[in-house]
């Protein structure tokens, strides 16, 4: 007896598209994306992704932001700032590598389709390792390790922009030795004071 195919609606139907949508990104790139070659991949109709998104900028935001969630970098719990900060940047180092080719070109192709500045892109699709960050340093404030007052905005955020940054740029992990100079010469003197 043949069985039909159950058609997939709601949440099982967007994580197949934006599934497929990474999966076209990583392999043609954000330039040869289409919504049509997305459509095929997921085996649903161009319709259905125009519904609810309305343009190949905003489906790629989607796609990368569900790409981050459903493999969340995690926060590490190793005792100490410095071990938290390392093992963070190590698994972002890592993890955002396999698609930091993707970034560099999303970025400049997504400025001049959106009409929006590359932070918006970041702000929108590739954040989550702020709220991580935002974690490691309350925990570290609460250990008595760094004090509060000297943590600004920028410099909250300065490791994982400094990484990000050295991931678009070269395309590839992040060395090790470099992840150990951005904690151990520049993150930690800033916020100790010493």
């Amino acid at each position: 007896m043949a069985t039909s195919a159950t058609r997939r609606r709601g949440s099982t139907l967007e994580a197949a598209i934006l599934d497929a949508a990474w999966d076209e990104l990583t392999e043609v790139g954000y330039t040869a994306l289409t919504m049509e070659g997305v459509a095929a991949r997921a085996r649903t109709s161009r319709a259905v992704l125009y519904r609810r998104w309305p343009n190949r900028p905003e489906l790629v935001v989607a796609a990368v932001r569900h790409h981050t969630e459903v493999t969340p970098l995690g926060v590490p719990d190793t005792g100490s700032l410095r071990g938290d900060l390392l093992a963070l940047l190590r698994h972002m180092s890592v993890r955002v590598g396999e698609a930091a080719g993707i970034f560099s070109f999303l970025i400049a192709d997504y400025f001049h389709e959106a009409g929006l500045p590359p932070a918006v892109l970041r702000e929108r699709a590739i954040a989550g390792s702020q709220g991580e960050m935002s974690l490691i340093l309350e925990r570290a404030v609460a250990r008595g390790e760094i004090s509060p007052g000297r943590l600004s905005p920028r410099i909250r955020s300065l490791p994982v922009d400094l990484v990000r940054h050295d991931l678009i740029m070269n395309q590839q992990p992040v060395p090790d030795e470099a992840l150990v100079e951005i904690v151990d010469r520049i993150f930690l003197p800033l916020v100790s004071g010493s």
